[in-house]
């Protein structure tokens, strides 16, 4: 198809269409929408209804009271929609805190006078599921998947075959951690992520929405490894939101702390964006979690994804 114009509402919707080599279809994306680069001089569709630059605790504050009123986090820019006339608009409807809501997406589409674009919904909770959206969208718009996906399988492939031999006492238990105040373990996908990695993963379950955390939990727990990785937040951001952690009493008791085994990821390019780079972000914590079996070299890169605390 040589004719289409697609606007994707969502990040990781955005990697797959240009991992399916349609980056130069994409004539829209949303506001959050930065991979591959050069997406970035396309019209931003959406805009947010909070500040993500206010402190954890009060973006998590703002979320439930959006949520709670009924409310879109996000709002769709349906003028600029009109004019873009696409054909495809990719999104979600997995989670009303990452993007505009599947239901504000129909209500927009519904308001469009100049044209009818095909809306393809993504809501993936594991990776078989991430692989089936790579298909399901590749159909969509009429372009061949396998190749794309043989080469992510391949990859993840690789490190459970490295992994599996490992013993039950060389596998790390893991807690991964979406959110620093408050608390959240990270759930869906990255459960399957660690194991894949090598690790045991605590707290999370997989396919499962992340939960919230008590901190006694996290304690009790007493995990050999600690993988901070907010939605959202670069690694930067994610320096300085986990600096009140360090702070309380009980941390510098966790084994985890003890022996240097504590890390802080770009959880917003990787391992919250169920695309094409959840296979970069396994490699990433295979090296974290067995840097004698790997090195992907994924450090030293200008972009670092990790760092230890």
């Amino acid at each position: 198809m040589t004719d289409l114009r697609i606007v994707s509402l969502l990040p990781s919707a955005t990697e797959i269409v240009a991992a399916l080599g349609l980056t130069d279809a994409i004539v829209g994306r949303s506001h959050e929408c930065d991979y591959p680069p050069e997406i970035q001089d396309r019209p931003a569709c959406t805009e947010a209804r909070l500040n993500s630059e206010k402190p954890s605790a009060q973006i998590d504050t703002d979320v439930r009271s959006l949520v709670q009123s009924a409310l879109s986090i996000y709002a769709i820019k349906t003028d600029i929609l009109e004019q873009l006339q696409p054909t495809h608009i990719v999104t979600q409807d997995q989670c009303d805190v990452c993007a505009v809501s599947f239901p504000e997406v129909k209500k927009a589409v519904g308001e469009l006078i100049r044209s009818h674009p095909d809306i393809i919904s993504l809501q993936p909770n594991h990776l078989a599921e991430v692989w089936a959206d790579i298909e399901r969208v590749a159909n969509s718009l009429g372009v061949e998947s396998e190749p794309v996906l043989s080469q992510l399988q391949s990859r993840i492939e690789a490190c459970r075959q490295k992994t599996q031999k490992l013993s039950i006492s060389d596998r790390p238990t893991v807690a991964a951690i979406e959110w620093t105040d408050p608390l959240m373990a990270s759930g869906n996908w990255i459960p399957e992520l660690v194991d894949s990695a090598g690790g045991y993963s605590l707290l999370g379950a997989l396919g499962k929405h992340s939960p919230y955390l008590e901190w006694d939990a996290l304690v009790k727990t007493d995990p050999q490894v600690i993988i901070i990785m907010p939605c959202g937040f670069d690694l930067e951001r994610t320096r300085q939101e986990t600096q009140p952690l360090t702070l309380r009493p009980e941390w510098s008791n966790l084994q985890a702390v003890c022996n240097g085994r504590v890390y802080i990821t770009d959880g917003n390019a990787y391992f919250n964006r169920p695309g094409p780079r959840l296979v970069d972000s396994v490699e990433i914590l295979a090296e974290i979690l067995h840097p004698e079996l790997f090195e992907f070299g994924y450090r030293g890169t200008g972009w670092e994804p990790w760092e230890s605390v």
